[in-house]
């Protein structure tokens, strides 16, 4: 197939477009780099079935030749509000992306008579009532909250994407990602894993705010993109979890990591700084996944953070 992948320069979005190649597929990445790193694409430079569109999709997109399949992956993603790359500092653009962007993704996807895969996310369930999340569960979100621009983007993203499929016929996905790590984050990305990454690796303590007992389910990048892979093939048109329901306490997360990385600095504990809307408790249920596309994760998180630390290594 000839594929395009919006935010093909980001974290998730050069992990695809790796995959899609090795699956012989032809790939075009649009990213305006704004959250995107060049770097995470530079390894693809020169292969005969790759290009690269520098461009912000939330303007207009243009790729000359047929197109088999629109996966939309561009967007800021880290909730840290100190990060440049974070959506609370890039408010206007994450709204624009998740709305203008999926439009134009859309109106590409429809042209060609293509796919359209939207990866949304667990933040559309909000700070949730319910534990674990299922796809049928409608969400606690504040619209005007802190976090406001990426969960209502998202959830705009998948009411338009929705949309198109009744209203068009387009053949649609919907991939509700939950954490995801893995190598090639951002070292300086500002959620959890990085930081705690960075902090072992330089010696320094590994920050715990309020007494570490909010959740989180980390799910190791590849196992992310074979979700993925085996949804663009699959017709499921209604939202799908994609994570590892594996749940761990950000205490537990910060143990771990300082025992696989040696670090002799130890854990600070600061004052919580959990805002009224951020969540205490995130894991996905994916029984869906797992019943209609055959789908679950395979590396623990021990084994995936090995690896993510070796990649942090290289690059700090």
């Amino acid at each position: 197939m000839r594929i395009v992948v919006t935010g093909g320069a980001g974290f998730i979005g050069s992990h695809l477009c790796d995959r899609l190649l090795s699956d012989e597929h032809e790939v075009i990445a649009i990213d305006n780099l704004v959250t995107g790193q060049a770097e995470n694409i530079a390894h693809l430079s020169g292969h005969e079935r790759f290009g690269y569109i520098r461009d912000d999709v939330s303007n207009f997109i243009s790729v000359p030749g047929k197109v088999d399949l629109v996966c939309h992956l561009a967007s800021p993603a880290s909730p840290n509000p100190t990060s440049p790359y974070g959506y609370p500092q890039l408010p206007i653009q994450t709204l624009k992306v998740g709305a203008l962007g999926t439009h134009n993704a859309l109106g590409l996807a429809r042209a060609n008579q293509a796919v359209f895969l939207l990866t949304s996310t667990s933040e559309v369930y909000g700070d949730p009532q319910v534990h674990p999340q299922r796809e049928d569960y409608w969400g606690h979100v504040d619209p005007v909250g802190p976090r406001s621009m990426y969960d209502e983007a998202k959830r705009f993203a998948e009411a338009i994407t929705t949309a198109y499929h009744r209203y068009h016929g387009l053949d649609t996905r919907i991939a509700r990602v939950f954490n995801t790590y893995g190598p090639r984050m951002r070292l300086d990305d500002g959620r959890v894993v990085p930081n705690f990454l960075c902090q072992a690796l330089a010696n320094q303590p590994l920050t715990v705010y309020g007494d570490g007992q909010q959740t989180r389910s980390f799910c190791y990048i590849d196992d992310l993109i074979e979700g993925l892979s085996r949804l663009m093939l699959t017709p499921v048109h209604d939202p799908l979890n994609l994570g590892n329901p594996q749940e761990i306490t950000m205490l537990d997360l910060a143990e771990t990591v300082i025992r696989l990385t040696g670090s002799r600095a130890g854990i600070e504990v600061l004052a919580e700084r959990r805002g009224p809307t951020d969540p205490q408790q995130r894991r996905p249920d994916i029984g869906r996944a797992k019943e209609l596309l055959g789908w679950e994760p395979h590396i623990g998180l021990e084994d995936g953070l090995r690896r993510t630390i070796e990649d942090f290594r290289r690059r700090l």
